[in-house]
Formats: structure tokens, sequence, C-alpha cells
């Protein structure tokens, strides 16, 4: 059985891909996992840390063939906002939320989830639902996800965010946290 423990990261390898596997992002932050490509060919990803694999990375085996990573499509919620300043806004309430968001200049990406819609399409937000590979922010400690693997999603606890408002519960969504 193939074995992968090297990550290539977009933009620094070159040429043709022996295969490619398809990820969703829950699916593209592991550090052990048994991976089947395109091709129905499986190989095991065997990395000394959990790690994000991102859309456009290759993954070494220990034969040296690389394989091309690619983002899933996801059901994602499309927010758009009438300026820079607005957008800056809601970017501000769906991150105090602790949700993995994939910003870019005219909107903002998140994994579909009703409660979050309705709060920004009350902040005044177009959103539109589509399916498109999703591929958030790395984390503000560039861990790659925005929790750790001691949350799960929907997990409810308190902590202090370093003192500034005392502890605070949070009920957190999909993903990972870094607090």
């Amino acid at each position: 059985m193939p074995r992968i423990t090297e990550i290539r990261p977009a933009g620094a390898w070159s040429g043709e891909p022996a295969d490619r596997v398809v990820l969703d992002f829950d699916g593209r932050y592991r550090r052990r996992v048994m991976l089947t490509f395109a091709s129905g060919a499986k190989a095991l990803l065997d990395l000394g840390n959990a790690r994000v694999l991102r859309h456009g990375d290759a993954l070494v085996t220990d034969a040296g063939d690389l394989i091309a990573v690619e983002a899933a499509p996801e059901c994602l919620a499309e927010i758009r906002c009438r300026d820079a300043g607005h957008l800056l806004r809601v970017a501000w309430h769906i991150g105090n939320r602790h949700l993995p968001a994939q910003i870019e200049p005219d909107r903002i990406l998140i994994r579909e989830d009703r409660v979050i819609v309705e709060m920004v399409r009350q902040l005044g937000a177009d959103v539109a639902l589509i399916e498109s590979p999703f591929d958030p922010e790395g984390g503000a400690y560039g861990h790659g996800v925005t929790h750790g693997p001691d949350h799960a999603p929907g997990q409810i606890h308190a902590h202090d965010h370093a003192g500034a408002h005392g502890p605070v519960t949070h009920t957190h969504g999909a993903g990972l946290h870094d607090d």
C-alpha cells in the first residue's frame, strides 16, 4: 500500500500529477487516513501532524508520484454586501461565531447554515445558496482551521478570550477552532 508523508503546497510543484483526490473541507483536514484517488487507487496519508490539504497542493507518495488535491464542491452560502465597510462588519459577525469562512474581496463564503444566513440577511447582506469548493481562511495562529480537535461541532463550552470580556459560552458550528 503506498504511503504519503509529504505535501507540496500549491505553486511549489509542477508537471502532470499521477492521480488526483477530491475532498470536501472536512476531508482535507487530516493527519492519518486512507485516501481513495479518482482512479480508484488507494494510499495511506501518514503525516506527523494534522494538516489542511489545500486545493492545488500535491501529495507525494513513497514512490515519488504526485497526487493533486482538489476541493470538492459543497453547499455554501455566498454573502455579498453593498460596500467594503458593510462586508467587513458582516465578516466580523461571522468571525465572532468562530465559523470557517472563505473571505474574498467582494464576497464571503460559509457553509450553509440557516441561522447564520438569517443573521447576515438581518444585517443587510444578500445571500445566495451555491455549490462550490470551500477553502476557508487558515485561522489566526496558522493552524489551518478555525477550531481545535477538542471542540466538536455544536459543542457548548465556556472559556476566556484573553480576559477581554470574561468567560463566554459559545455554541460552535461546524469546524474546529483555535481558542
